[in-house]
C-alpha cells in the first residue's frame, strides 16, 4: 500500500494556497496504537489533519505543534507534525465517554472553553515561536482558522473531517486548508467564501467515495484557477521517543522513589503513551539515574 502524502495546491495568481491530505491510515494508526474512544479518536483526527495541513506549508525541517486545552473532560489535545510528514498526537483522556451522544461526535463540550496554543520549530532556532488564542468553537477546524487569522493575518478556510463506523473505528480521516495572502480582492475571498455555501464539502464523505487531494480542493476553488505544486513527502505517524528520553523522565521521579525500585531489584516495564513502544528498564539502569540525580542535588 503506498502511503499517502500532503498535496499542495497554488491559485494561478499565486494569492491563494491550498494543502489537501488523505490521512485516514495515519489517524487509524494512532487510533489502534492509543486505544481511543469515539471523541478523543475525532479530536485527535482532527487535530493531527490541522498539524499536517500546517506543516506542509513551513519549509525543510520544521514542525508545527498545536495544544488545544479547554475546561471540558477531554482536557487537552495535543498534535504535532513536521513538514516531512511525521505526525504525532495525545490527549491524557483517550478513553473518554460522555455520559451519551446527543450531540453526537461534537467536540465543543468535550474540549470546553480554553486556548489554542501554537508552536513553531524551526531547526538551530533556540526558541521556538509560540502564539496562543483563546478556542472559538472548540471544533478544532474553525480554531486553527481563527488562529492564522489573529496571528498572522491570513483568512483562511479549515475543513478537517474524521469518520467514524458504528463501532467508533476511523473508516476515513482527512482535511483542506485554504489560505488566502494578505491584500487580495476582496471579490476573491468572497467567491470562495460563496462556493463553501453553496457546495458544503463533506470532506470525510468524499473520502469515502474515494476523491483525491485534488477533488478536495475542487469544490472551494470552482471557478479559480489553480495547480498543483510539488511536495513529495510522504505522511508516517512518527514518534521520537528513545531509551534516553525514558530514562531521562525518570529523573523527575526523585531519589526516594528511585531508591524503592531499587530495592524492589525489579526492571521496570515503560510504554510511551503516544506510539506505545515499550521500553524496559532495568534495577542497573535505574541505580545510574538515581546516582545523576543524587549528585545533581549536590550542586
Amino acid at each position: 500500500m503506498s502511503k499517502e502524502r500532503v498535496h499542495r495546491f497554488v491559485s494561478s495568481d499565486f494569492t491563494v494556497r491550498m494543502a489537501a491530505v488523505n490521512a485516514t491510515e495515519v489517524v487509524r494508526h494512532m487510533q489502534s496504537l492509543q486505544n481511543t474512544y469515539p471523541l478523543a479518536t475525532v479530536a485527535l483526527g482532527r487535530g493531527m489533519v490541522g498539524a499536517l495541513l500546517m506543516a506542509s506549508q513551513l519549509k525543510d525541517g520544521q514542525q508545527v505543534g498545536l495544544l488545544f486545552k479547554g475546561n471540558g473532560a477531554l482536557g487537552s489535545v495535543y498534535a504535532e507534525a513536521s513538514y516531512e510528514g511525521h505526525v504525532r498526537a495525545y490527549t491524557p483522556n483517550p478513553q473518554y465517554q460522555p455520559p451519551n451522544y446527543d450531540n453526537g461526535l461534537s467536540l465543543k463540550e468535550a474540549i470546553g472553553n480554553g486556548t489554542l496554543s501554537v508552536s513553531r520549530h524551526q531547526p538551530f532556532q533556540k526558541q521556538p515561536f509560540h502564539g496562543t488564542v483563546e478556542l472559538v468553537s472548540g471544533e478544532i477546524g474553525q480554531d486553527i482558522a481563527h488562529y492564522l487569522h489573529q496571528s498572522h493575518q491570513i483568512r483562511s478556510l479549515v475543513s478537517l473531517g474524521v469518520y467514524l463506523d458504528s463501532y467508533g473505528k476511523v473508516q476515513a480521516a482527512g482535511g483542506v486548508m485554504i489560505e488566502i495572502m494578505p491584500g487580495v480582492e476582496e471579490s476573491l475571498v468572497e467567491k470562495i467564501q460563496q462556493n463553501y455555501e453553496d457546495k458544503k464539502p463533506n470532506i470525510s464523505k468524499m473520502l469515502m467515495e474515494g476523491a483525491s487531494p485534488a477533488d478536495l480542493i475542487a469544490p472551494f476553488m470552482e471557478g479559480i484557477p489553480f495547480q498543483e505544486i510539488d511536495h513529495k513527502h510522504e505522511v508516517e505517524y512518527f514518534c521520537p521517543c528513545t531509551k534516553e528520553r525514558v530514562l531521562r523522565a525518570f529523573e523527575t521521579l526523585g531519589e526516594a522513589e528511585l531508591q524503592d525500585m531499587i530495592d524492589k531489584k525489579e526492571s521496570s516495564e515503560v510504554t510511551c503513551q503516544v506510539c506505545g513502544k515499550p521500553y524496559t528498564i532495568s534495577v542497573s539502569e535505574i541505580q545510574d539515574v538515581k546516582d545523576r540525580v543524587h549528585k545533581a542535588s549536590l550542586h
